[in-house]
């Protein structure tokens, strides 16, 4: 049967990206509106790299709005302000990605509760009542929402002093398919984008120890430690109608790493 139209044109939605000033959340967002959807940004400030991902985002044409939210926090002490602010600029949002998050690096043995807590916090608790938030509006108006997490490959790959960030990523994989269960039924779309390690602001770490640098691109098959933008395609595919039939599903963008059991010394 032939396609009538394409089925990555988002034109016509509009969208919700937590996390969305720079990075991952950044790269989506652009992606996003380069495929016709309107964009609303949340981030913890109105600074430089929000300001640069707008623009690149106007390029496009369509409205690009930004919320500021601390989103470490209790739902309840910043959920209904931030739902408020974004009805107030794009009201009827029909995407969602919860892309916001963090990662601390500390040892098991070394951890306290309050960095466990924003982990989780960040990582897991924002996008699930985000998440139930608009939900209730779909399923209450019919709408057929779509909800992308970002999870990453430390939800299937343990590293010693991540044992926070992999528990909350893990989290992030069993929460994917436990509301897919609970909302595929309304016709409410629910799947996780999981990158491998990309350059962000968490990982410039790798921009200063070339070494690490090099260990890293050893550990993935195609030799690559890439730029965020390598993840945003896949995100837009699961808002897209092309995935119309894709529920409950993690897409693994990492080069490889989640499927080597083990890499090859080097040469």
């Amino acid at each position: 049967m032939a396609v009538r139209s394409n089925p990555f044109d988002l034109t016509g939605h509009r969208a919700l990206i937590t996390g969305g000033t720079q990075g991952v959340g950044g790269a989506i967002a652009i992606a996003v509106a380069c495929a016709g959807a309107d964009v609303t940004l949340v981030g913890l400030t109105d600074d430089a790299a929000a300001q640069e991902t707008i623009r690149a985002c106007c390029e496009f044409g369509g409205r690009v709005e930004l919320v500021t939210a601390d989103m470490a926090q209790e739902p309840d002490q910043y959920l209904d302000d931030l739902i408020s602010n974004v009805d107030q600029r794009m009201p009827e949002i029909d995407l969602l990605v919860n892309n916001v998050g963090t990662y601390i690096d500390v040892p098991f043995l070394e951890m306290d509760f309050q960095r466990y807590w924003k982990t989780m916090q960040l990582n897991v608790t924002a996008g699930y009542f985000l998440t139930q938030a608009y939900a209730k509006r779909w399923v209450k108006n019919n709408v057929g929402g779509r909800v992308v997490f970002t999870g990453s490959v430390n939800g299937f790959l343990a590293e010693p002093t991540h044992t926070a960030y992999d528990t909350s990523k893990g989290a992030v994989t069993a929460m994917v398919k436990s509301l897919c269960v609970s909302l595929a039924p309304h016709g409410i779309r629910v799947n996780s984008m999981a990158p491998g390690l990309v350059r962000t602001p968490l990982t410039d770490v790798l921009n200063q120890d070339e070494t690490l640098d090099e260990w890293m691109k050893l550990h993935t098959p195609n030799g690559k430690v890439p730029e965020p933008d390598v993840c945003a395609g896949a995100v837009v595919f699961l808002l897209s109608d092309a995935a119309t039939h894709v529920h409950g599903q993690t897409i693994l963008v990492d080069g490889g790493m989640s499927v080597w059991q083990q890499p090859d010394p080097p040469a």
